[in-house]
């Protein structure tokens, strides 16, 4: 079984549908796929109605958190239920300050004197959860960088930046316990991908683990060979499931789907554990 945990959709900062995405999952030779978009649920109901024979789907999200020390980072959370009140506010608080962050930095980018509008940002995110790869985009659009990570740089929209803005982030131990009480299951996305910024120390994976954290998203394309390693031994010493996943995001990012993927017997573990919505498909 070839089975990717963890791709974006224009629900969120994707650039194909999700009956696109599904679609090219099951082209790509996937049995399994799971759309993740950034604190939505936006994208489920169009995969779903558009999930191929032999594709299995696993309907989740990629939730923005923050920990104790000020660091971003985000968790995968599968088979959750979208009506679990508590969580559902959450996502929603998360989603509706996106608005409120992203018009602000296309007004930080235009005074730093970036051709850019917010109509045009809102534009290219479409129906989807705006963001930084939103006005990333018209960055590039208006030939201010070469390509959307030429945006996510000191100069523009990387964490500190001069047109960063802060977010709205729901503390790390709450999305946990949040994910789990929707009865779905949690994962670490891309815990050391250092190339974005700041990453999380062992202890708080360690907390994490203790407060129902159930896996770490280990083979990602912004971990090393080292950093695979490392996560791969502190998992097996906490009990942690391990994953691997593309973070597809379509045109926008150049990795592919199934660049990366995760364990047969993983996958199961995973299903198993989450009592909120099943895994669709054959």
């Amino acid at each position: 079984m070839r089975i990717d945990l963890h791709t974006h959709s224009s629900a969120s900062d994707g650039t194909d549908t999700p009956a696109a995405l599904v679609r090219a999952a099951h082209e790509a030779g996937l049995d399994v796929v799971a759309l993740t978009d950034h604190d939505t649920t936006g994208g489920w109901a169009e995969a779903e109605a558009a999930l191929p024979d032999g594709l299995r789907l696993v309907r989740g999200a990629e939730i923005s958190c923050i920990d104790g020390d000020g660091i971003s980072l985000h968790m995968l959370g599968y088979l959750f239920d979208p009506d679990e009140p508590e969580f559902a506010r959450a996502r929603e608080l998360v989603c509706t300050d996106r608005v409120r962050r992203a018009r602000a930095m296309v007004e930080r980018c235009v005074e730093l004197g970036a051709p850019i509008t917010w109509e045009r940002v809102v534009e290219i995110a479409g129906d989807g959860a705006v963001g930084r790869p939103h006005v990333a985009t018209a960055l590039v659009e208006a030939g201010v960088v070469a390509d959307v990570s030429g945006a996510f740089t000191p100069e523009w929209l990387k964490d500190g930046g001069r047109a960063f803005v802060d977010k709205y982030e729901i503390s790390v131990a709450d999305a946990v316990r949040m994910i789990r009480g929707a009865g779905g299951v949690a994962v670490f996305a891309h815990p050391g991908a250092t190339k974005r910024g700041h990453t999380v120390s062992d202890a708080t994976i360690e907390s994490l683990a203790e407060a129902g954290l159930a896996g770490v998203e280990v083979d990602h394309i912004d971990h090393d060979d080292a950093m695979r390693a490392h996560l791969r031994n502190l998992a097996r010493g906490l009990g942690l499931v391990t994953t691997g996943s593309s973070d597809y995001h379509g045109t926008r990012k150049t990795v592919g789907l199934g660049r990366y993927t995760t364990d047969p017997d993983t996958f199961a573990a995973i299903a198993d554990r989450a009592t909120g919505v099943p895994v669709l498909g054959a």
